[in-house]
């Protein structure tokens, strides 16, 4: 039946356009319109699509190192670098650094009573992970502490930036520390490879700095543990890993356990010069820096290796002999100023941590309970 009523219907068409020559006319005339169409087709939906994006040589070269030693593919880094949109704002950030600031003035914004009574609130709720921290790397508490507070106010502030939008921007538009940057966007693309995430969703701070403790992606790759035995190291949400991952850091920097970090003295400013020029690497025995002219106000043996270090004081400058330890602390971050501030408030926290007086919500010390800190660096 179907195909009986098909075949009338096709000789009934038949005869109404072969009886009407002005209407065959117009049929095939659309007829011809729509296999010309259907031709162009491909040249329209071609002509639509959006053109390829130029790369600066600079990237192209980048993609291509990626791709030969590494084995990503060149069209997914393509697709990659295509939804990655620049941000002055981490050339803005990078370029004015809070660890520039005068020491008296960055010392104030992180020895505040909020990232005290913090830390020793972190030191309570986290005190049986730190403590195996201690043990096993050898690294105390109040350090692993201060680190944590400095860089992210205890892992609650872990910066706005997306990382792989804030090491693009360093690795190609800023100069002075191009190498640097593009090393690490290197390492970004292939520690998101391994942990099998889309490197476009991590955020971090404005030079690429991931998680509770800020690690660049270089040190993630390299020092990070899991910590919390889960099977993955994650310094985004699992704070026993970023304990972890601290105390391993430094110690694979050479931390020797139960030395000094850093102590006071005083020195003639014109005799100092020559002294800082040395750098913050300890070289000279303590014994030989007393003998130029320094002189520690507090007791230190002669026979370690010390540093002359200055930093700007509200009254001028003020010089501490800084030791392995206080070198170790600037291999996190390579300022004079964050070591200082690192080596202060775990002092700090040392002296009013008491495990013995913690009541729920808080702890409680010096007939007050404290609350953790609200308090961020804006430019994370």
């Amino acid at each position: 039946m179907v195909e009986r009523a098909g075949l009338e219907n096709r000789n009934t068409r038949k005869r109404i356009v072969g009886s009407n020559p002005t209407l065959s006319a117009k049929l095939n005339s659309r007829v011809r319109l729509l296999l010309l169409l259907v031709a162009m087709l491909p040249l329209m939906v071609v002509a639509s699509a959006p053109a390829a994006q130029t790369l600066s040589h600079d990237l192209e070269s980048f993609i291509q190192e990626m791709v030969q030693q590494h084995q990503f593919s060149d069209v997914a880094l393509r697709r990659l670098f295509a939804r990655v949109e620049p941000n002055p704002a981490v050339i803005s950030a990078i370029s004015a650094p809070l660890t520039a600031l005068p020491w008296h003035e960055f010392r104030k914004r992180y020895l505040d009573t909020a990232r005290i009574n913090g830390g020793v609130v972190f030191w309570r709720e986290h005190a049986a992970t730190l403590a195996r921290a201690r043990r096993e790397f050898g690294v105390p508490e109040e350090i692993i502490v201060a680190t944590i507070g400095v860089e992210t106010t205890y892992g609650r502030y872990t910066g706005r930036f997306g990382v792989m939008e804030a090491l693009t921007m360093l690795a190609f538009h800023y100069p002075p520390r191009a190498q640097l940057f593009r090393s690490e966007l290197v390492q970004y693309l292939l520690l998101a490879r391994e942990a099998q995430i889309d490197a476009t969703s991590m955020k971090g701070s404005y030079a690429g700095a991931i998680g509770i403790p800020q690690f660049l992606p270089s040190s993630y790759r390299r020092y990070a543990v899991d910590f919390d035995g889960d099977g993955k190291r994650d310094l985004v949400k699992s704070t026993a890993d970023a304990i972890g991952s601290v105390a391993n850091y430094y110690k694979s920097h050479g931390w020797r356990a139960g030395e000094a970090i850093a102590v006071p003295a005083v020195v003639d400013p014109e005799g100092a010069a020559a002294l800082l020029e040395l750098g913050v690497k300890p070289q000279l025995k303590v014994g030989e820096l007393k003998r130029r002219g320094v002189s520690p106000a507090a007791p230190v043996e002669e026979g370690p290796e010390a540093a002359l270090i200055m930093a700007e004081s509200e009254n001028g400058p003020s010089y501490w002999l800084g030791l392995n330890n206080f070198y170790v602390i600037t291999r996190y971050n390579r300022s004079i100023n964050y070591a200082l501030v690192v080596d202060e408030l775990a002092r700090e926290l040392r002296a009013r941590f008491q495990p013995e007086d913690h009541r729920g919500g808080g702890v409680k010390y010096n007939s007050r309970t404290v609350e953790p800190p609200i308090d961020a660096d804006e430019r994370r």
